[in-house]
């Protein structure tokens, strides 16, 4: 792909939604949005080759590797990117700054990571550690299994020999370069090819070899549907809307978490115009509680002025807009469950979530659509299932194990 150039400049730290492109990105965005799933599109009807990456469901975040200030090998979260970079290097490091699991994976990453010979500086999730790899039956299979978060990774025990000898398991997924942490820029994907075997770490990085799995002609024939509804669509936005929003994060972010409202109860937005007048009232809201939190007129009166600020987005023309805009995002949707259901299909270790009751199939975390020349990626994850098993109270998480509390 050579749309997204947007996230070579940054740090993988966060990825925008698809869909959400639509509110954050501008006309620019949009366009990227729908090419991308017409370039994937395309992949899946055996038109292209595979830029795509698997989301794996790991944690915590790790970047790990030579510290380019004196060579020296490295573990850090996401604090590396600090004015005053946070990296560890010895266990006091760790033990300074950390407790619990958190330390004891990052202990475990500073002794066996050098193993592999990392040159430069590459990010990855954590899989599993010390304890965290078990043995279960689910639906009769016996499997090894994985829990860092969300999602149960299970590989039939007979297949799973280099799992149960790791002390560590890895997926690695970005690579960054620079003379300094500040002013390092990513790439997606990571040559692991370049990296020393070591019995200790099950070390994968998340890239698709092959995409053997190709679209029915239905498949197709929807796909091609919900884009050319979403081009109509896009053609009756108008610019200065989406300008607006692209200019106004804290409005597109209000939005967007008003949208996760839905996801959380596992819901999809209904009619775009009641979902729009639903949305102000939202904001309304929101502000009314901070209005009555305040004890003072002039403090009453400023969170007045921030929400008369915001509702004032809300004219006539920005509301049909807004409407035709959440009407794109239900067909980049569609576009974008159809592919991902295909691409399910083509996962080799099996899925799990586990509920109070046992085990439930699950599809992948999502997927990342990578520009091999640029870099960039964008973000295809079901939120219908994935996001929602996140929020979902029934679904018990990697962490609500006694050893990892």
């Amino acid at each position: 792909m050579k749309s997204f150039k947007d996230l070579t400049e940054s740090k993988n730290t966060h990825m925008t939604h698809i869909e959400d492109k639509v509110i954050y990105g501008g006309v620019k965005g949009t366009r990227e949005a729908i090419l991308a799933l017409r370039e994937l599109r395309d992949m899946l009807a055996g038109k292209g080759t595979s830029g795509l990456s698997t989301k794996w469901d790991g944690a915590p975040a790790i970047f790990c590797g030579q510290d380019p200030a004196d060579g020296k090998f490295f573990v850090a979260k996401k604090g590396i990117f600090n004015k005053n970079p946070k990296v560890y290097k010895t266990n006091a490091d760790v033990e300074a700054d950390t407790s619990g699991d958190l330390a004891d994976k990052l202990k475990d990453a500073l002794k066996y990571l050098p193993e592999l010979g990392i040159k430069g500086v590459i990010q990855g999730d954590f899989l599993f550690g010390k304890g965290d790899v078990s043995t279960k039956t689910i639906d009769g299979q016996k499997y090894t299994t994985f829990h860092p978060n969300t999602i149960v990774y299970a590989i039939p025990v007979d297949q799973s020999k280099e799992v149960r000898d790791a002390k560590i398991g890895i997926v690695w997924h970005t690579t960054y370069k620079g003379e300094t942490f500040e002013t390092m820029k990513a790439s997606f994907g990571v040559d692991v090819s370049k990296l020393k075997k070591s019995k200790n770490v099950w070390s994968q990085d998340a890239m698709l070899r092959s995409v053997d799995a190709t679209l029915t002609q239905k498949e197709t024939e929807n796909v091609n549907e919900y884009l050319s509804e979403a081009g109509k669509l896009f053609n009756q936005i108008s610019g200065t809307t989406l300008r607006t929003l692209e200019g106004n994060p804290a409005l597109a972010q209000t939005i967007e978490t008003f949208n996760n409202t839905y996801v959380r109860k596992g819901q999809s937005p209904g009619d775009s115009k009641k979902h729009t007048k639903a949305l102000i009232q939202y904001i309304k809201d929101k502000y009314q509680k901070e209005i009555d939190k305040r004890k003072t007129e002039k403090g009453k009166s400023a969170q007045v002025e921030k929400r008369d600020e915001i509702i004032s987005f809300f004219s006539p023309a920005n509301r049909a807009s807004l409407e035709n805009l959440f009407d794109l995002q239900k067909m980049i949707v569609l576009a974008k469950l159809t592919l991902i259901n295909k691409l399910n299909s083509l996962k080799d270790i099996d899925t799990f979530v586990k509920t109070k009751t046992g085990y439930k199939v699950t599809g992948e975390e999502g997927y990342v659509a990578i520009d091999k020349l640029g870099g960039d990626a964008v973000k295809l994850v079901d939120r219908m299932e994935f996001s929602y098993n996140n929020f979902s109270p029934d679904i018990l998480k990697g962490w609500d194990t006694p050893s990892r509390t």
